[in-house]
């Protein structure tokens, strides 16, 4: 399972093992120490110096974690280009993307873990529980989806279709979400790609499209990044609130 690791490297050896892995796209990749990490797209922001987890799975997806909580604090859903340098004495990790423009900077000051990983999909992933389910989860939930994502409409009808959550995200920028259970395959790219295109009819401007599944097929994702979409894995949902309890005879 371990394909290469390093215990402390230095910049030079950080930066060749980086754009050795990341260049195959065929494996996970874990960094494990200090660092400092610069974000510059939609908004700026800086994390402060700390003991991160930086995550790049074969996707080219980007999660940088802290020590605590669940969610990553910075991340990148997709990139079009990692590539590592030396900079100042340092190994720094640029990961960006086109559409929208990105670019999330690590600046490893301090590494003391670089792990490539061999991690293959044996078995496609079936969340439980109805599509109707999951909407209504992530209509309550967003927040799963992207961080400042409001729903404004379910199962909006359009003469494409119906679209599962049509939304507004932090910037104000309108947002087509499909959602699938299941392994998203090339019929629900197609299919998100048609709503997106009429909802950008209607006179709102640029539409984002996001399609959000526990897994996507490898031609799928080709597709969706070809067209400018996003992918949004989902592995759980929140449960349903139970429903009030209704009075006895008695009370």
């Amino acid at each position: 399972m371990i394909r290469a690791q390093l215990l402390t490297p230095d910049p030079a050896s950080l930066t060749t093992f980086l754009n050795t892995h990341t260049r195959t796209r065929d494996c996970l990749i874990q960094i494990a120490g200090l660092a400092e990490v610069n974000y510059h797209g939609r908004a700026a922001s800086t994390a402060e110096v700390g003991a991160y987890l930086v995550l790049i799975k074969r996707d080219g997806s980007l999660q940088i974690h802290a020590p605590t909580g669940i969610k990553p604090m910075n991340w990148q859903p997709r990139t079009d280009e990692l590539t590592a340098r030396v900079e100042h004495g340092r190994c720094i990790l640029h990961a960006s993307r086109r559409s929208p423009e990105e670019l999330v900077r690590v600046t490893f000051l301090h590494p003391h873990l670089a792990l490539a990983l061999n991690l293959y999909e044996e078995a496609s992933f079936t969340l439980s529980g109805s599509e109707k389910q999951m909407q209504d989860a992530l209509a309550r939930h967003p927040e799963l989806i992207e961080p400042g994502l409001t729903v404004l409409d379910r199962e909006l009808l359009v003469d494409s279709g119906g679209i599962d959550l049509y939304a507004r995200d932090a910037q104000g920028q309108y947002v087509v979400v499909e959602l699938k259970r299941g392994r998203a395959t090339q019929d629900a790219v197609s299919q998100l790609g048609r709503y997106v295109a009429t909802a950008q009819k209607s006179g709102v401007g640029a539409v984002r499209g996001i399609l959000a599944a526990p897994s996507i097929t490898a031609p799928a994702l080709k597709e969706l990044r070809a067209r400018g979409l996003e992918f949004r894995e989902i592995g759980a949902w929140p449960d349903a609130p139970a429903p009030a309890a209704l009075p006895s005879l008695f009370d």
